[in-house]
């Protein structure tokens, strides 16, 4: 990434490929995926929630149906993701180190952070109870701090309704953004996915693209976004 040339980085809460019809077609959601034209994806609940939590998209297929390759966040081989987020990435977008980020709450619940050579990409999927989330974000926030630094994007599900109020603790370090409605896609009253980013970036909110009439491939609509270095 540099000044003249940014990164589209899009995030999108795929719901393990279930649709508003209530049907799974991982290949409406790669073909979803592949519409954004994204340098990276960062998917929440990629994976489904029992057993081994096997990948809800079949891997022989994400770069063909997309040009993104999974990057290497699972911890087992059964997962496309890690806590059901993963990140899918253009060839040639390969991370220096992933950090995987453990979250205080009732639910089991992580963050994924990749290193690029000069951009840090978080991954996120926050709780369902406001004291959850403010706590998972003192974790993620303590969690970067840690860490070498980096101009840093943390996007995900933030799962706040609320555009005043939840996300006090992490607007006192980032920048956040909320590009629109996204929930529920049939008809979004809800702009529950966030984009953050630390100084030294400029982040776009960019409009998704206009999609064929039909049931939606997930309960969310995703978000995107252009990130440049300044």
């Amino acid at each position: 990434m540099t000044q003249t040339a940014p990164l589209r980085l899009a995030s999108y809460n795929i719901r393990a490929g279930l649709g508003t019809d209530l049907r799974r077609d991982p290949l409406r959601v790669l073909s979803a995926i592949s519409a954004l034209q994204a340098d990276i994806v960062a998917l929440q609940e990629a994976d489904h929630r029992l057993g081994l939590r096997p990948s809800a998209l079949p891997r022989d297929m994400i770069e063909a149906h997309t040009g993104l390759r999974p990057l290497p966040v699972a911890n087992t081989a059964e997962s496309l993701g890690w806590h059901g987020i993963a990140l899918l990435a253009r060839p040639g977008l390969d991370p220096v180190d992933i950090h995987r980020f453990p979250l205080p709450g009732l639910e089991p619940r992580g963050a994924i952070a990749a290193d690029l050579p000069d951009l840090r990409v978080v991954g996120v999927h926050l709780g369902l109870l406001r004291r959850n989330r403010r706590q998972q974000l003192d974790h993620i926030r303590e969690a970067l701090e840690g860490l070498p630094t980096l101009p840093t994007v943390i996007l995900g599900d933030f799962n706040e309704w609320s555009r005043k109020t939840g996300l006090g603790r992490l607007a006192r370090h980032y920048t956040v953004l909320t590009p629109g409605r996204t929930f529920p896609a049939n008809l979004p009253v809800a702009a529950l996915d966030r984009i953050a980013h630390s100084e030294h970036l400029r982040v776009t909110p960019l409009d998704i693209p206009a999609r064929a009439k039909g049931p939606h491939p997930s309960d969310h609509l995703p978000i995107l976004a252009e990130v440049t270095r300044v």
